[in-house]
């Protein structure tokens, strides 16, 4: 039989990950599309399912049985259904979904997902590449940060299990109004936080943090010296980013990028491939992210 791969789309993007599979796309249920071979580095993808199966059951109970045979822990996409799917899952161990204390690490249990597609049929996936239940990141949110973009950084540390640290220099492009200066300098960075708008007055005047009330664009790398992260939740299109990130590139000061690539209107594809294409790159899509990506370069190349 041949290789399958389950990509489950955020909500909203399931044009845009039909896109990105092409031709290799075989069925869809609801926001899961199955395609043919191993996994892809897509990015309109809140969740991969690595081999999934077909499993026939013959009632509830069964169904139950059959998923608990392979192992514990079972996230259900609900697709169709959807009451005999709940009264299935019903017999499932609990998986714990509390929102997360920030700094507190990704859950390390191996987390499987299933859906019905028959009333006499589930397609499971013991591995996947979230461990959040259906790639949606959920956190105990600080209501005194100056705007909800805070909690795309949040997300994205978790994650990558990797984030700025005590000391190290980052440059926020686009600040205004303060949300990821306000993660960086909580985390004990030192922040350079770039806009012609204000920051928040709350968060201006505190201590690692230096406000420059100019132009992300105008910007010249050469002035400001080496960076260990650049950060951009800047609004503007995307071709315009790939300029701005190009130009730090080439100046060759900067350790690490963090880049939001905003789309206005329909999708970029072209912009996404040339961004996808700097090398050491990646391009997701967060489970807080709008109709954007993140694009991150944390290893330069060799």
């Amino acid at each position: 039989m041949a290789e399958l791969t389950g990509y489950l789309a955020p909500e909203g993007f399931l044009p845009e990950l039909q896109q990105e599979l092409g031709s290799a796309v075989i069925e869809c249920h609801g926001r899961l599309v199955l395609a043919l071979g191993p996994a892809r580095p897509v990015a309109w993808v809140a969740n991969v399912w690595h081999d999934p199966v077909h499993i026939p059951i013959q009632s509830i109970g069964d169904a139950a049985k059959k998923l608990r045979a392979v192992q514990r822990n079972w996230a259900l996409y609900s697709s169709a259904h959807h009451r005999r799917a709940a009264l299935i899952a019903d017999k499932l161990p609990k998986v714990s979904a509390k929102p997360l204390v920030f700094s507190a690490p990704a859950p390390a249990a191996p987390l499987g997902s299933w859906t019905l597609i028959a009333p006499d049929r589930m397609l499971a996936a013991a591995a996947c590449s979230s461990p959040f239940p259906n790639g949606e990141v959920p956190f105990i949110e600080d209501r005194t940060a100056p705007s909800r973009a805070y909690l795309k950084l949040w997300e994205l540390f978790t994650l990558l299990g990797e984030r700025p640290q005590p000391s190290e220099l980052c440059i926020d492009l686009g600040a205004s109004p303060g949300g990821w200066s306000w993660v960086l300098q909580r985390l004990g960075a030192r922040v350079i936080s770039v806009d012609k708008a204000a920051l928040d007055s709350n968060l201006a005047s505190r201590t690692g943090i230096e406000y420059r009330r100019e132009s992300a664009f105008a910007l010249d790398p050469r002035t400001i010296g080496p960076i260990d992260w650049l950060f951009s939740d800047v609004v503007c299109y995307p071709k315009r980013l790939l300029t701005l990130v190009q130009r730090w590139l080439t100046a060759g000061t900067v350790r690490r990028f963090v880049c939001t690539v905003k789309f206005q209107g329909a999708t970029d594809f072209d912009a996404m491939q040339a961004f996808a294409a700097i090398p050491g790159s990646r391009l997701l899509h967060l489970h807080h992210n709008k109709h954007e990506l993140t694009w991150v370069r944390l290893v330069p190349p060799i």
